[in-house]
């Protein structure tokens, strides 16, 4: 565990080249990410990325994806600082729920408020997105959360 200063920030679009090599460290689909790059937060510590996290809207629903955090910065607290600014982000643009897909944390998100839910009963446009499409496998698990207005 690391214990540099950490900032939190919007990615701008020279971050996508760290976000994609994170999200490939962490086995984290990178299909469909680059097009909400404009909605997705980075964690870094002296100009280096040590996390991100990304929403895409559909609607009043927004689906949360690639929380990644670099494997040196485990454990530190990054990764839920990230979830916790990305619920923020998503209740100032005035979602109503968000939902994710997970293989590996389903133990992770419910501190956040998230539960599972069965994956068919996504909102349609949410099972059109790529991470409902295949990006993510059949057998990773749905879990969401309703959001209280900022």
């Amino acid at each position: 565990m690391r214990l540099e200063p950490i900032s939190y920030r919007m990615a701008c679009a020279s971050d996508w080249p760290a976000i994609r090599a994170l999200l490939q460290a962490n086995k984290l689909p990178t299909d469909g990410a680059e097009a909400h790059l404009a909605n997705f937060i980075v964690a870094e510590s002296s100009d280096e990325l040590t996390g991100c996290i990304g929403l895409e809207q559909f609607g009043e629903t927004g689906l949360l994806r690639s929380c990644a955090v670099a494997a040196e910065w485990r454990g530190s607290g990054v990764g839920g600082a990230l979830v916790q600014q990305l619920i923020q982000h998503a209740r100032q643009r005035g979602l109503h729920e968000l939902v994710l897909l997970t293989t590996t944390a389903s133990d992770y998100f419910p501190r956040f408020g998230f539960a599972q839910f069965p994956r068919n009963d996504a909102a349609q446009a949410l099972l059109a997105s790529a991470e409902f499409q295949g990006a993510c496998p059949a057998s990773a698990v749905a879990m969401r959360q309703t959001l209280q207005p900022a």
